[in-house]
């Protein structure tokens, strides 16, 4: 019995070698009518030793932006918006503490408009006296939204110098001769007749205009006031602080 199931498993062996050449030539048959793809994958699956591979296709090569499609710098877009604050000379004409706030005070300023002064609350009691703002000529950022601060709704913003640690804050001055309402402007006394029209209140606060510039208002060595190195102007002459060099503007 051993012997005849040696022989039949041999007789097995040797019929299944027989039909190998039958196979491989159907597949070398089929190959020649397949498309390349196809092809790729049979000749892939006849050998599973193989190391060929599908190559993928090369990416396509990029399109080079042009200049209109090339995004804005922040810096050329916080240039473009300077002209989106409406900064106007002012004169305070009576100054008091804020009742509910003791760092407030509340201004009258008059920036000459048809509804007369505004009413604005401002932090300066740590570092000017009620005595020096009275009468006092200063510069106002006039299109901000409307606050109400602890009951008194302030309508716009006095502009002061301060060192970095906000120890020493000045009123910004305009130059002598300035007159209340006008509006002030960047760059050389030429460029005035380029500024653009001022922002909206809403949209200065949508798009977030002030937080973009503001760190970019600096005073000079000499204090006066700059945005990237163009003078802040009224028609009278530049606007300054009195003493603090180098410092922040807000």
């Amino acid at each position: 019995m051993a012997l005849r199931s040696v022989w039949m498993c041999g007789t097995t062996i040797a019929r299944a070698q027989s039909r190998l050449p039958l196979l491989c030539n159907s597949q070398r048959s089929l190959a020649r009518t397949l498309p390349v793809s196809l092809k790729t994958s049979c000749l892939c699956s006849s050998s599973p030793s193989s190391s060929t591979t599908v190559q993928e296709p090369s990416p396509a090569p990029s399109i080079p932006t042009t200049a209109s499609d090339a995004p804005v710098s922040s810096e050329a877009s916080a240039s473009a918006d300077i002209d989106a604050l409406d900064i106007r000379v002012g004169r305070i004409i009576k100054a008091w503490k804020h009742p509910e706030a003791d760092s407030l005070y509340v201004e009258e300023v008059d920036i000459s408009e048809p509804d007369g002064p505004r009413t604005i609350c401002s932090g300066l009691v740590k570092y000017v006296p009620l005595e020096e703002l009275e009468g006092r000529f200063v510069m106002v950022l006039a299109n901000l939204k409307p606050r109400n601060m602890r009951g008194v709704k302030s309508n716009g913003m006095l502009l002061a110098a301060s060192d970095k640690l906000h120890e020493n804050v000045e009123l910004l001055v305009p130059a002598d001769g300035s007159i209340p309402g006008e509006r002030a402007w960047f760059g050389t006394e030429d460029d005035k007749e380029t500024q653009k029209e001022a922002a909206t209140p809403n949209q200065l606060q949508k798009k977030k205009i002030w937080e973009s510039i503001q760190p970019e208002l600096k005073t000079s060595a000499e204090c006066i006031v700059t945005f990237k190195g163009r003078p802040m102007r009224t028609s009278a002459g530049m606007v300054s602080c009195q003493s603090l060099r180098e410092a922040n503007v807000g």
